[in-house]
């Protein structure tokens, strides 16, 4: 039997990292945290996209790449169930938003290399909201290199992850996404919340297990 993978999604400021520890908590999974400050190009990036966005996009793709790959040795294949605050589709939605298309070509081809054989996640979660919620809880976590993030690059991000996870459930009909409205759902701050998303968790995963 495969190891349980879930992988937590949405855009800047969706809260993927909190939903992700705390479904760590409760299930007991290992919590794989996508590197985010680490990327030296990220604060150049929000100040001028144009120049820093093919850096900023292959530091995050092979920096994933990496840590999906040690997933894979130290935990999946030891059947070591995981939950992670990233699914490795999220770069070709931001590299779509931010590269040339020139760039792009390239971009997706190393992204096609990179991925072949890469564990796959058997659910996703799919947090969406509006740019006014996702505004305020940038502001609430404090990064600097956030700032400068405007409302209509949350928009159009926001657009992007919507038409690419219609596309990924029509692609990958057998992997379940449980999607929360991020605007009605508070599961930081409401307990109650959080335990409703716990419960529909448990359910897609006891139903997935049946199946295999």
């Amino acid at each position: 039997m495969n190891p349980n993978f879930i992988a937590v999604e949405g855009p800047i400021g969706a809260g993927k990292t909190s939903l992700a520890k705390a479904l760590s908590n409760h299930f007991h999974f290992y919590l794989l945290k996508e590197i985010v400050e680490e990327n030296p190009y990220l604060g150049k990036f929000y100040e001028n996209i144009d120049e820093w966005a093919f850096q900023t996009e292959m530091f995050f793709l092979t920096h994933r790449f990496k840590q999906l790959e040690d997933i894979q040795n130290h935990f999946l294949q030891w059947n070591k169930p995981v939950v992670s605050d990233f699914h490795m589709f999220k770069n070709l939605i931001f590299a779509q938003l931010t590269l040339r298309s020139d760039y792009y070509e390239k971009y997706a081809k190393i992204y096609s290399i990179l991925t072949e054989g890469l564990p796959e996640p058997n659910m996703v979660i799919y947090i969406h909201a509006n740019v006014d919620t996702l505004l305020k809880r940038i502001a609430l976590r404090g990064r600097n290199f956030e700032k400068s993030i405007s409302p209509d690059y949350l928009k159009q991000l926001s657009e992007k992850y919507e038409i690419f996870i219609e596309q990924f459930e029509r692609d990958h009909p057998n992997v379940p996404i449980l999607r929360i409205d991020g605007n009605a759902t508070d599961f930081v701050n409401n307990i109650e919340d959080l335990h409703s998303i716990i419960n529909d968790v448990t359910f897609i995963l006891a139903k997935g297990a049946n199946n295999r």
